[in-house]
């Protein structure tokens, strides 16, 4: 089957009309809300941990929460066969709502870092449901739109995590910050019986692919604990255990009866797996966003508000170049969007290293922005026509649903990835800061491009 998106997409008035602004709101919400929460508590730790301490498990409350966003996308599908899409969406809400409300009344920072957790769970839920429920929630003509608006909010949430954060951190409220999460989130929920609709439910138990999970679980855990521990010996180990087990994922998935990934992906001549590895390869990119801001502030004097605004960029290119790119339809310019986004994010990169200074002056500040922007705008292409590859990849509404599911999974996982080899490389660097931010741009430059010979192998076999 060819991996093209659907021809001559509407314009964006036709998801956003009467007719399916409400199942927009819902699907773009739902990504949204875990986006936002991946940075939002970094912005208020310092003052959380100024109220409960436990300032040496200050790291693990992003870990925790993206261990968990990984667990909850792998078991998308089951919660549908189970709930159906209003069951499983309310559900996924649910578990954000109560776990944002058991952030904002935590008592210690232990009670803080689980319910974290419950977060994450039910940001990962809603992430995984986003791209999962599009197939039932919107005609096919509307994919590319509706893949595009979702995929945006990742860069939207990286962008406003850290403002809203910022903001509240300022008035040293962090609990409202929280309230507030729970708030918006029940606010989707309650929509959700009447703009989903609804599907049939299984009538058996749906069999959970435990040694997958298992394998990926630990995979995430093991890069995750990359990010935190200190000394670049000990984050390499790390990230090696992490490749080791996610190559045992990939045996085991291919003799496995019960998979994560759809079977269409290890099947000889399948461009899938070259899609997911695309889309995982831009996702790698998006984790530069954590450093910049330290080199922001480190070699070019910012302060850390402007720092962190100046490091959206990124996101901000990725969130404003799928509104235009989405509407291309043509077969052969979808395709070469496939293979140029990755070569453009990892142009983006390499300059961004090549402009980096001691001491930066300020004009050459302003030209950091655009040269971000332009890498972001890489991911922008490529990634809703990725997306939709991977939704159109098979006629099996189920084996449909279970493609859809995992790009979130692939998002999530590769982020992770990418934050802890990020660390590897600036701790490269020692005690120059100009040293740490030329290996980290240059090396996940490097590691980015690979993404136009794996667009290029999709491109291939879907011919």
């Amino acid at each position: 089957m060819s991996l093209t998106s659907p021809s001559a997409p509407p314009a964006w008035r036709d998801l956003l009309g009467r007719e399916h602004l409400g199942a927009a709101i819902v699907l773009a919400g739902g990504v949204l809300v875990g986006a936002i929460n991946i940075y939002l508590a970094a912005s208020l730790l310092p003052t959380a941990v100024a109220d409960l301490g436990g300032a040496s498990f200050y790291a693990w409350n992003m870990t925790i929460y993206l261990v968990a966003m990984v667990i909850a996308t792998m078991l998308t599908g089951r919660l549908l066969f189970r709930r159906g899409n209003v069951g499983a969406y309310l559900l996924g809400f649910a578990t954000f709502s109560a776990g944002s409300l058991a952030c904002a009344v935590s008592p210690a920072m232990a009670v803080l870092l689980v319910s974290r957790g419950v977060q994450g769970l039910g940001a990962g839920l809603l992430s995984g449901l986003g791209f999962a429920v599009i197939r039932a929630a919107l005609p096919a003509r509307l994919w590319t739109r509706g893949t595009a608006l979702m995929s945006a909010m990742y860069g939207v949430g990286n962008f406003a995590g850290p403002a809203i954060g910022g903001l509240f951190a300022q008035f040293g409220s962090w609990r409202p910050a929280f309230a507030a999460m729970a708030v918006i989130g029940a606010g989707c929920g309650a929509i959700v019986p009447r703009v989903l609709p609804p599907s049939g439910r299984g009538d058996g138990r749906a069999p959970i692919p435990a040694g997958s999970l298992l394998l990926v679980t630990t995979a995430a855990g093991a890069v995750s604990v990359a990010g935190v521990v200190a000394g670049t010996l000990a984050k390499a180990a790390g990230i090696a255990v992490a490749l080791l087990l996610m190559a045992g994922f990939v045996v085991h998935e291919r003799r496995s009866e019960l998979r994560v990934l759809p079977r269409t992906t290890y099947q000889r001549g399948s461009s899938l797996k070259w899609v997911y590895l695309t889309l995982g390869l831009l996702a790698f990119g998006v984790a530069v966003e954590s450093f910049l801001p330290l080199f922001g502030q480190r070699l070019a004097g910012l302060p850390p508000l402007v720092a962190g605004f100046f490091a959206a960029a990124i996101s901000l290119g990725w969130s404003l170049t799928q509104i235009g790119g989405s509407s291309v339809t043509g077969h052969r310019a979808v395709r070469r969007l496939r293979v140029f986004g990755p070569v453009l994010l990892a142009a983006g990169l390499l300059l961004q290293g090549l402009l980096q200074r001691a001491d930066t002056p300020s004009w050459l500040v302003l030209v950091w922005v655009p040269v971000l922007f332009v890498a972001g705008a890489g991911i922008g292409l490529a990634y809703p026509h990725l997306s939709v590859a991977a939704m159109s990849s098979t006629r099996d509404p189920e084996e449909g649903g279970r493609a859809a599911a995992a790009i979130a999974t692939v998002t999530s996982l590769s982020i992770a990835f990418g934050t802890a080899v990020g660390g590897v490389l600036v701790n490269l660097g020692g005690a120059s800061m100009l040293d740490s931010a030329r290996y980290a741009l240059f090396g996940i430059a490097i590691i980015c491009a690979i993404g136009a010979l794996t667009a290029h192998a999709a491109n291939r076999t879907s011919s």
